[in-house]
């Protein structure tokens, strides 16, 4: 009987980060780290870049290469500039990054706003659409059928970082985990492994298969509808899962919703628009009857 209860006791143990051995750097050289966090933003940028390549040579393309190139640089730019301004707009305890400019460069120390790099984005599509003369919904489409993997290997990230934790746990939780830089010690979920498998694995899996495997793509505005809904659909559950930031717990307590959760609404409503818009109008043209 002694060593069921052990037994038990041991299977109840909850998991330590720390156990892991996991750091937040591939290597280090002096006082220069190569930080997971900034490979995951390259991996996923660079493996975008490489599925609209691919892409672009599957019919009813409305990209050539010289926009894949400059979508390439100045999505990268929104990424960057629109993630950190939006984290300094909606996150930064009492606007702190806004009232001091100089620390909005210092991108190594964390702080990057999802919605606000997809603010990024949009701005960099409307840019190289106008200049080349291209359909803006089409353009998103293609670019949004490739964000997923970003958001897979930055929530990944955030989980080798030990950072944006989940919240408390239950006691029938048995893959939480202890974080060491949480408040106390209790187990928590680990909710950047939710998001990762959310709102990167399984979106991937649902724009690959509507891309490759259907006729969406003749459909302009279907893609990023319902990637739209997708992402405001994973955040909106997962912030059940995770910690508010510390500086927007009230904002939470007081509203009954999360930051993310209430970010998420006019998202959805969005995608909800171009979805049924998109299923309204016919496709385009007679190439959509060509079977794929």
């Amino acid at each position: 009987m002694l060593s069921l209860s052990l037994a038990a006791a041991a299977a109840q143990a909850p998991i330590y980060w720390q156990d892991l051995g996991l750091k937040p750097y591939l290597f280090q050289i002096g006082g220069f780290e190569l930080r997971w966090y900034s490979l995951a933003y390259l991996a996923g940028i660079v493996l975008g870049y490489w599925h609209l390549t691919r892409m672009m040579k599957a019919p009813g393309s409305p990209l050539a290469q010289r926009h894949a190139d400059d979508l390439f640089f100045y999505c990268t730019l929104g990424i960057i500039l629109g993630g950190r301004l939006g984290y300094a707009l909606f996150y930064s305890p009492d606007f702190y990054l806004l009232k001091h400019p100089g620390e909005l460069i210092k991108l190594w120390e964390g702080g990057m706003s999802f919605h606000g790099g997809i603010l990024g984005v949009l701005l960099a599509i409307t840019w190289v659409s106008w200049r080349g003369g291209l359909s803006f919904l089409r353009v998103c489409d293609y670019i949004a059928t490739c964000v997923p993997f970003g958001m897979l290997f930055g929530r990944l990230a955030n989980f080798i970082n030990g950072e944006l934790w989940g919240r408390v746990a239950g006691p029938n939780v048995p893959w939480a985990m202890v974080f060491p830089d949480a408040p106390g010690t209790l187990p928590r979920h680990p909710s950047q492994l939710y998001e990762a498998g959310i709102e990167g694995l399984l979106l991937i899996i649902v724009m690959l298969y509507l891309f490759w495997r259907t006729r969406a793509r003749w459909r302009p505005g279907l893609l990023v509808g319902v990637f739209a809904l997708g992402i405001a659909a994973g955040r909106f559950t997962v912030e059940y899962f995770r910690e508010p930031d510390a500086q927007l717990s009230e904002f939470a307590r007081t509203t009954g919703l999360s930051m993310g959760q209430w970010l998420t609404i006019p998202l959805a409503l969005v995608g909800l628009i171009f979805v049924v818009r998109s299923l309204i109008k016919p496709p385009l043209g007679s190439a959509a009857k060509t079977p794929q």
